[in-house]
């Protein structure tokens, strides 16, 4: 009895061992920034949508993360559409954006 307790220790130590690297590694995770994606977010673009529809718009100029400048309109029901920076359309809701933020 004492030979099955004495072979049995090792591997409840080793079990607790993992499960403290397990529970460290965790808390590690959780408290690390979040990184975003080092990709591009639009892979289909809209070529325009009704400026009456649109909360906000942000302008992410090419990076290491995506080689193509994306517009991103976040909508007033709170869905994102990504537009094409090309669209005439899309040129006019960002200068019609850029001036009404420098209005207020």
């Amino acid at each position: 009895m004492a030979r099955a307790a004495t072979a049995a220790a090792p591997r409840l130590l080793r079990t607790a061992m993992l499960l403290l690297l397990l529970v460290a590694a965790g808390r590690r995770a959780a408290g690390a920034p979040v990184v975003n994606e080092l990709r591009c977010h639009c892979l289909q673009t809209l070529q325009g949508i009704h400026l009456k529809n649109i909360q906000s718009v942000k302008v992410t100029p090419p990076g290491p993360h995506c080689g193509q400048t994306e517009v991103i309109a976040t909508l007033k029901n709170g869905q994102e559409a990504c537009l094409n920076p090309e669209a005439p359309m899309v040129k006019k809701i960002i200068n019609k954006m850029l001036n009404k933020g420098s209005t207020n």
